[in-house]
């Protein structure tokens, strides 16, 4: 199982704060993204952008990052501030 936490914006677009997802084998980070397009429309083109920020088990990854059963992936809109 791959727990997946949406934040802000992301968690009001989704309608849920955490998604987890049943998985055999690992699949990249893109493959999950697909998946999570499909369960949510709403945030299909989103997880296209380079511009919402991603994290494996707390650490940033990229779409070719392999995920596998047991970690945590975190999607986050971009920060600003000052």
């Amino acid at each position: 199982m791959i727990t997946v936490r949406f934040f802000a914006t992301l968690r009001d677009m989704a309608g849920v704060e955490v998604k987890d997802y049943p998985v055999g084998e690992p699949l990249t980070l893109k493959e999950l993204k697909k998946r999570i397009g499909d369960d949510f429309p709403a945030l299909r083109e989103i997880m296209d952008s380079r511009s919402i920020l991603v994290s494996v088990n707390q650490e940033f990854a990229k779409d070719d990052s392999v995920v596998r059963d047991g970690d945590e992936v975190a999607f986050m809109p971009p920060f600003s501030g000052g």
